[in-house]
């Protein structure tokens, strides 16, 4: 069986497109699509459904993706790294929230550095675009919000997130005394609000762990990354609920306060993911390994 049509084939499998397939093999549609047809051809099944968007594989397609992708990812890691395997530098490719990687999981790997590992990152807050670009193989790890479903990703837990509703102590002052101990939804309707988006994704989610309910307000500040949104909340724009990781340096300082301690405070998973069968390529798995033992500290 031909590598390349092989090689096309995984490839359109992880990108869910011959469009996108073609972009990342640098081929035009047509030709990615006669070597698929060449290689159901040869195989004598059909390897993809065609839709109105993208292509979903068979069962053929799954079957034949999850036993040739990982024998195709290493020949790719055997060709690129060449003879010399310790002199060999290894590019590693993650991906995921912009504040967590910038915060928890680079400076994490970049003792790796020494080793051998090149590093590059892209900042993604939406889980789902976060593991469909692992999937189609722009990234060799991604940290997302979401456990991927399906046989083509892999995911290990990496840590779970504490969420803190905080604000400026100002605020808090503003509230009244013991407001604190009895706080409740109506906090909204006299503190403004922080948020990285107009749906207000961390206090919906807080809302709705610890008052069963949905906040009644609008955003007042939108900036789109949670280190402009402590800064905010610390400058007194309102509240925002933000990780504790994030947040913890300008609570000890005093820069914010915590203006409620539920007896079970809402965490959010963070997964570390993994295209299936890449683990076998040693720079991945040591810069997955890595980040794993590191995040037992967070």
């Amino acid at each position: 069986m031909d590598l390349a049509l092989l090689r096309t084939f995984v490839t359109v499998h992880r990108a869910g497109s011959f469009t996108r397939a073609a972009a990342l093999l640098g081929l035009s549609q047509p030709a990615v699509t006669s070597q698929i047809r060449t290689l159901e051809r040869q195989l004598g099944r059909p390897l993809f459904l065609r839709r109105a968007r993208g292509v979903t594989p068979t069962t053929m397609g799954d079957e034949l993706a999850h036993r040739a992708a990982p024998h195709l990812d290493a020949l790719v890691e055997i060709a690129e790294s060449g003879v010399d395997e310790e002199s060999a530098v290894r590019t590693l490719h993650l991906a995921g929230p912009p504040e967590f990687v910038s915060l928890r999981a680079l400076p994490a790997l970049t003792s790796l550095v020494s080793h051998g590992l090149a590093l590059r990152s892209s900042f993604l807050a939406n889980a789902e675009e976060t593991l469909e670009g692992l999937a189609a193989g722009h990234h060799d790890l991604a940290i997302a919000t979401a456990r991927p479903r399906g046989g083509l990703l892999t995911a290990t837990p990496l840590c779970d997130e504490e969420h803190v509703l905080v604000a400026a102590p100002r605020w808090a002052a503003r509230l009244g005394p013991g407001t604190l101990r009895h706080i409740g939804p109506v906090v909204l309707e006299q503190l403004p609000v922080v948020e990285v988006h107009e749906s207000l994704p961390f206090v919906s989610r807080y809302w709705a762990a610890v008052f069963d309910c949905r906040p009644a307000a609008a955003g007042t500040v939108i900036a789109p990354d949670l280190r402009a949104v402590l800064e905010c909340t610390a400058a007194g724009a309102g509240l925002a609920v933000l990780p504790r990781y994030l947040c913890e340096g300008a609570l000890e300082r005093g820069e914010v306060v915590a203006l409620l301690d539920p007896p079970v405070p809402p965490l959010r998973t963070y997964f570390l993911a993994a295209r299936t069968g890449t683990l076998a390529l040693p720079h991945i798995a040591r810069a997955h390994d890595w980040l794993v033992r590191a995040a037992a500290d967070w």
